[in-house]
């Protein structure tokens, strides 16, 4: 059973199109760091080459869940956007004031989601 019949909110299309463009850019640093990180750094570079495919991946199936507004996209969006806070948080602690930003758009999307009618669309209510 796919998620509803009403039409898509744009907030989705907008936030699928985007998590599509960041997961084939995320997609291929991953394949660079794993390649170039395990020349230079060995098992460690290679391990965060295979996160950063593991992140590309997690983009990829929302944008196409969400496109489809199938319902196991929702999650997936949700925890995509509290990765992104968390680790913007943990990069604020290392001094890094920019994931100010970060955390403010991350939180957005996370209050997005949660809204009741964009639960709905993904038969999440």
């Amino acid at each position: 059973m796919s998620g509803t019949t009403q039409a898509r909110p744009t907030g989705i299309t907008i936030l699928a199109v985007l998590a599509g463009i960041g997961g084939v850019l995320t997609a291929l640093a991953g394949i660079a760091l794993f390649v170039l990180g395990a020349v230079a750094f060995g098992g460690l570079g290679a391990l965060l080459g295979l996160a950063f495919l593991a992140v590309a991946a997690l983009y990829i199936a929302f944008c196409v869940g969400a496109l489809q507004m199938k319902p196991w996209a929702w999650p997936l969006g949700v925890v995509g956007a509290a990765a992104s806070i968390i680790l913007s948080v943990l990069q604020l602690i290392g001094g890094d004031v920019s994931q100010i930003i970060s955390i403010l758009i991350g939180a957005g999307i996370l209050y997005y989601l949660m809204r009741p009618e964009i639960k709905a669309a993904f038969g999440r209510a």
